[in-house]
């Protein structure tokens, strides 16, 4: 049947295309859930299991043995709607990309929401919104990606769908649609009723190939599942003229106009319908598909896309079906072993062929499509062309880097593109051998091509190089991935943190860099101003010379001196930030003067100002939750207190406390294996990237003086 299917791949008409992704919290399930829609859509015919290391997605070797997803894997399958459906009742083609949970990955979350065009969002039953789940679902939010909300693990010790759905409210801020009302919890969770449809779904229990029996409503559901069919019903004519006067006047609203109505609500961000189920069992994921089908858009609710000219920076826009301009976003770049490398694309409006040429608007150069693939996991199906609507890997880009705009040449046109967070944490890392450094090299610049989080410098002292990331994690999957894929080996050094450094107060600095050694002299003289900025505005550079002090010539060179001097830092060597500097006065020489000694003499103009300026260093600061036993509260709160963490509350949730804190990164090394050991492996934690703040000062000392010694 999929394979029939497959072969009718283009008679399927946009409006029965879903690009959806399955994004949660790591361990709510997210993988499972996606190994049981590639089971019951036929993409596969036995269910991979993550915890047997066997789930299809989980493809890297390194996923397999952690039992989490690293890399947003790409699939494309098809669903013909199970159930009653105000849609036509044929197969839907849905793209689908599984996201990492894993903090560390977020830039993997972040690229695949950008192309994506609806959102299933996995909670677990039993722990409700997680820090994660709220990190996901603002980066959702900034993309407007409308999303359905499946609540997995039914089948768990302590489940609660309807403790979920108030923490959806809590701490989401929406309006939950309950599509379903769960039929038992924990052992005996058996099904769902469908609220709308007032039809109870039982599945057999621990059945592989389990399709639900459709029932009436058992007696003892009737009067709930009533009262919830009149809230879910109330909640969509509220979001509709024509049904709230039928509402108000009594009428019975039909089935068929409710659907349409809850559609264009969850595709106007007004309400979030959410589902039950276990993945594990095989429960309750058939309804969640057919929602998909229902009430996530199509590209053609998306309509259309807004871009920059890059010629005439003037608004523009792509209406998305094949007919319109060519326009497509290339999301992220893979290395396969056995065809190169991969752009995943997506394409917003018009057709792209296998041989073509086609323009990248960010860089400005012409590349050349060798083939097309569209991807099932890590497995492959060669195409010869992709149309607007569509998720492929392109092969044979050379130039192109995720978020970059591929385009029409004649019509070119700027998409927004992916922003990406700075790495938090760094190590420095040396080959061991003459031929691992040059196998170092190609796999670094490999995985910086694939990974925009990951940064790469050399530190010229030294000669090692300084690889920063995301996590402590993070960096570990790279370190793996350089020894088994490049085969490199390493001498690698311990985290360190990605400390910052700026100023307090406003000074003026002059930078005057002159040498004369017989013959032609240099000459470079400037006067600075530097002002502190608000955190995370950055740098900023003002040209202020009146009356031709300084050539216009030398400016650039002054900026670009001014850059690298912060770049290596005054107080301890850490980049600098928050800065505005001023040029406002200097001189220079008729023969003497030029760009090199101009980039001196900003250099040295920095190191003056700063050291008037009250340097203080900044260190990263996370946003810490630790799910733990109460019995191990104390210990927990006390050890996060001895680690200078400022304790933001607490909640009590099935014998367990989830604590908030805010810890200084620094302190939080190794924090999981120390957890662990003090909970007797029983509390968990996650750490998101908060904020800088200062660090007091006799850490300050401490740091500066190891530095140093270094």
């Amino acid at each position: 049947m999929a394979a029939d299917q497959n072969k009718d791949r283009n008679k399927i008409p946009l409006e029965r295309i879903r690009n959806i992704g399955i994004i949660a919290h790591i361990d709510a399930g997210k993988t499972t859930t996606t190994e049981r829609i590639l089971y019951f859509t036929g993409r596969t015919y036995k269910i991979g299991e993550v915890h047997e290391g066997a789930a299809t997605m989980d493809w890297m070797e390194q996923e397999q043995e952690r039992g989490i997803t690293i890399v947003s894997a790409a699939t494309t399958t098809f669903w013909t709607p199970h159930f009653e459906t105000h849609l036509e009742a044929a197969p839907y083609r849905f793209n689908i990309i599984d996201t990492p949970g894993h903090v560390d990955f977020t830039a993997e979350v972040e690229r695949s929401l950008r192309v994506l065009d609806g959102g299933v969002t996995v909670l677990d039953a039993s722990e409700g919104v997680q820090s994660q789940s709220e990190t996901v679902w603002r980066q959702a939010d900034k993309y407007n990606v409308p999303r359905i909300v499946f609540v997995n693990k039914m089948d768990k010790l302590g489940a609660d769908f309807f403790a979920v759905v108030q923490d959806v409210i809590d701490k989401f801020g929406v309006k939950p649609a309950v599509m379903v009302l769960p039929m038992g919890a924990e052992n005996d969770f058996r099904g769902v009723i469908q609220l709308l449809e007032r039809k109870a779904l039982y599945w057999k229990d621990n059945a592989a190939d389990t399709e639900p029996e459709v029932r009436a409503i058992p007696e003892e559901y009737k009067a709930r599942a009533e009262e919830l069919r009149a809230e879910l019903v109330e909640a969509i004519a509220e979001t509709d003229d024509a049904l709230l006067e039928k509402f108000f006047n009594a009428e019975e609203l039909e089935l068929n106009a409710l659907k349409v109505a809850l559609r264009k609500a969850v595709i106007g961000y007004k309400l979030v319908p959410m589902f039950a189920g276990s993945s594990l069992k095989n429960t309750g994921v058939q309804p969640m598909l057919d929602a998909v089908v229902e009430y996530l858009p199509s590209p053609v609710d998306v309509d259309h896309i807004t871009g920059e000219n890059p010629k005439t920076h003037e608004e523009e826009t792509r209406q998305l079906v094949p007919s319109e301009k060519m326009s497509a976003l290339a999301f992220k770049i893979q290395t396969d072993p056995h065809v190169g490398k991969l752009t995943y694309t997506r394409v917003y409006s018009g057709i792209i062929k296998a041989g073509s040429y086609i323009y990248n608007s960010i860089s400005g150069e012409k590349e050349r499509v060798g083939r097309i693939l569209l991807m099932h996991a890590n497995e492959r199906e060669e195409i010869s062309e992709a149309r607007a609507g569509e998720i492929v890997a392109l092969v044979g880009l050379k130039a192109t880097k995720t978020g970059q705009t591929l385009c029409d040449q004649d019509n070119p046109i700027m998409l927004e593109g992916i922003t990406f967070a700075d790495p938090v944490i760094s190590l420095a890392i040396e080959p061991k051998t003459k031929s691992d450094q040059e196998k170092m090299g190609m796999a670094l610049a490999k995985f910086l091509d694939e990974d925009p989080t990951y940064s790469i410098k050399s530190n010229p002292d030294t000669g090692q190089t300084i690889i920063g990331g995301m996590g402590e994690l993070h960096l570990e999957i790279l370190i793996d991935r350089m020894k088994r894929e490049f085969r490199v080996e390493a001498n690698v050094g311990a985290p360190q943190v990605a400390y910052r450094e700026t100023i307090t107060k406003a000074a003026d600095g002059e930078g005057k860099y002159i040498k004369q050694s017989g013959g032609r002299g240099q000459y470079g003289h400037v006067l600075l101003k530097i002002e502190p900025q608000e955190r995370g505005v950055g740098y900023e550079f003002e040209n202020a010379i009146t009356g031709g002090s300084v050539p216009r010539e030398y400016i650039k060179p002054t900026d670009q001196g001014v850059k690298e001097a912060l770049e290596r830092g005054f107080l301890a060597g850490y980049p600098m930030v928050d800065v505005k500097v001023t040029l406002y006065d200097g001189s220079y020489h008729e023969v003497d003067s030029n760009e090199l000694a101009f980039k001196m003499a900003g250099s040295l103009g920095m190191k003056d100002a700063t050291a008037k300026a009250g340097m203080i260093l900044l260190e990263p600061v996370m946003q810490m939750e630790v799910t733990t036993p109460e019995e191990y509260m104390g210990d927990v709160i006390g050890d996060l207190g001895s680690r200078r963490a400022q304790i933001q509350g607490s909640t009590t949730r099935n014998n367990v406390v989830i604590i908030k804190a805010l810890a200084p990164l620094a302190e939080m090394q190794g924090y999981v294996t120390i957890l662990r050991s003090m909970t007797k492996g029983r509390a968990s934690s996650v750490m998101l990237p908060s904020h800088y703040e200062p660090v007091p000062s006799n850490i300050t000392e401490k740091i500066i003086s190891d530095q140093k010694s270094a």
